[in-house]
């Protein structure tokens, strides 16, 4: 496991792990589509995190509400490239719910084809280990800003 590897929920460190090495991704999320982190890897900077996180989650609700308009089924995926690096945003469902992966290749050690393929058997393997659906309890305001730290610090190592 990388250093910079952690998670909050441990069912999804293993198939992140394994994407990371047979992906050869630079940087990767795990999260919910409201941008909740399950799991991260490459990143150093809680900030960074929130950051992308929150970014992914919009690009998520925005091509869902295109898909919508266009009265077709959401998007499987999305990627652009430029000069150096490309990301790769894609959505699943599992037991957990809806989950979104977002990663960062550069294209000088990685693809897209490879992310897309190793993206499937990530996706599949978290099928595999997320745990069955639970009630989901109700966040209050007063929770949500000690929740937030609480994983912020998990996936961070403190």
């Amino acid at each position: 496991m990388s250093p910079q590897t952690r998670s909050v929920e441990n069912w999804t460190l293993q198939p992140l792990t394994d994407f990371v090495r047979e992906a050869s991704v630079r940087l990767v999320l795990v999260l919910t589509p409201s941008g909740q982190v399950l799991a991260q890897s490459g990143f150093s900077r809680a900030v960074d995190v929130m950051s992308a996180a929150a970014l992914a989650a919009a690009i998520v609700a925005t091509t869902g509400e295109l898909a919508r308009q266009l009265q077709q089924p959401p998007f499987a995926a999305l990627s652009h490239q430029g000069p150096k690096h490309g990301f790769f945003l894609a959505t699943f469902t599992s037991d957990r719910g809806t989950l979104a992966v977002l990663a960062v290749y550069d294209l000088d050690v990685s693809s897209l084809g490879l992310v897309q393929l190793f993206y499937e058997q990530l996706a599949a393997d978290l099928k595999a280990a997320s745990p069955k659906t639970t009630v989901p309890k109700q966040v209050l305001a007063a929770d949500f800003e000690r929740e937030l730290t609480d994983s912020l610090n998990t996936l961070f190592g403190r």
